[in-house]
């Protein structure tokens, strides 16, 4: 008989990190996900300050990421994690009230994958996201 652990889905071992500051749009964020992906592990961070921490103490699959936060600019974090190799394989998806034209520039020299309105967020980013990042994790798997 397996340890219910060891069956434990892939999906099911993912962690998304969501990096909001606004309690209503963490709590759509995290029903998007859990209707959609199940027993998806959710962290959250309501600033970049503990978004950084967050991603030093657990393995993330997908990143949510508002723009405006308390501490700075999420699509300057896009660009800071593009530049570190571990963190740059993880998926980002820009969700924000009012994307400007600077934050869809930034965001797309961070490689960030999708830039949304948050009206706009639902499950099908999150699974090509998801996807992406799983592609991403083999090509740098077979590199090395």
């Amino acid at each position: 008989m397996k340890h219910p652990a060891s069956a434990r889905t892939a999906a099911q071992q993912r962690t998304c990190l969501i990096v909001e500051d606004s309690d209503f749009d963490r709590e759509k964020m995290t029903r998007v996900l859990n209707r959609t992906m199940g027993k998806i592990n959710v962290e959250v961070a309501t600033t970049l300050r503990s978004a950084r921490l967050a991603l030093s103490n657990a393995e993330v699959s997908l990143i949510l990421l508002d723009n405006n936060l308390p501490d700075g600019l999420g699509a300057n974090f896009a660009l800071e994690l593009s530049l570190d190799a571990r963190l740059s394989i993880i998926p980002v998806i820009l969700v924000s009230d009012w994307p400007s034209p600077f934050m869809w520039e930034k965001a797309a020299s961070a490689g960030v994958l999708y830039v949304l309105n948050k009206g706009e967020f639902d499950a099908r980013y999150v699974h090509a996201a998801l996807k992406m990042g799983s592609a991403r994790r083999t090509k740098m798997n077979l590199a090395h």
